[in-house]
């Protein structure tokens, strides 16, 4: 499946920016491999107002697992795990080039770890993902992250449409900070992301509301002079292919 998202952030941190972005989102299943990712495109309508303007235009995020139930061919199921994953992820990008210190540049890191579909009650089945984290500017290996996403319809219409609860949670711990202090900055030993959406969904058309909580994003430590923690709010309409 793919989708074209056009958004609309509001108190994205870090930094607490406005601005528009497109997105192309994909995934799938073939095999071995359950495939999701998306592609960002900031500012696409080029305002010079936009905190965007004039920087990296472009974020990644690649994530695809490959499912050792059928690599092996055993089943691997017990309980609510329906199936076990060597899952991998990689973020690139995000148009900030400052992010960690002046010209150090902007995300890049890539995990590996295990992963599970995991059947939770009133949600079905939710994706969830236990990562070794490596931070390639770095060079090092730096802590872990567990990840987990839904998509939970729970409103639906005699034409087909509905209505769903969907989000994700980002969570990094155990981090140490000695590539902070390389850049002389502050970083913390722990932070993430959780989103949660309300959606409308036909069959080629999604228009939604989310808002994001972060704490410590990207193990960036909050201060008064550069803001990691608080909320954003985020506007969505999609087309689907």
């Amino acid at each position: 499946w793919m989708q074209f998202n056009y958004m609309y952030a509001v108190d994205e941190l870090p930094g607490g920016s406005n601005h528009d972005y497109m997105e192309m989102e994909f995934g799938g299943r073939a095999g071995v491999v359950d495939l999701y990712g998306y592609v960002d495109v900031f500012n696409p309508s080029e305002r010079t107002d936009s905190d965007k303007s004039g920087s990296p235009k472009m974020f990644m995020k690649f994530a695809p697992r490959f499912s050792i139930d059928a690599i092996t061919g055993m089943d691997l199921s017990v309980g609510p795990i329906q199936e076990v994953y060597l899952t991998t992820l990689f973020n690139w990008g995000g148009g900030d080039i400052n992010l960690y210190a002046p010209g150090a540049g902007d995300v890049n890191n890539a995990s590996i770890g295990i992963g599970a579909d995991v059947m939770v009650p009133w949600f079905g089945k939710v994706s969830m993902n236990l990562y070794k984290y490596y931070e390639i500017q770095a060079k090092d290996w730096n802590g872990y992250q567990f990840s987990m996403n839904w998509f939970k319809p729970f409103i639906n219409f005699d034409n087909g449409s509905f209505i769903s609860y969907q989000g994700y949670l980002d969570y990094q711990f155990a981090s140490d900070d000695d590539y902070a202090a390389e850049q002389n900055k502050t970083q913390a030993s722990s932070g993430g992301v959780m989103f949660n959406g309300i959606y409308w969904h036909s069959d080629n058309y999604a228009v939604g509301y989310g808002i994001k909580a972060f704490s410590d994003v990207y193990l960036i430590k909050d201060t008064d002079g550069f803001q990691s923690t608080g909320f954003a709010h985020y506007f969505s309409a999609t087309y689907k292919f």
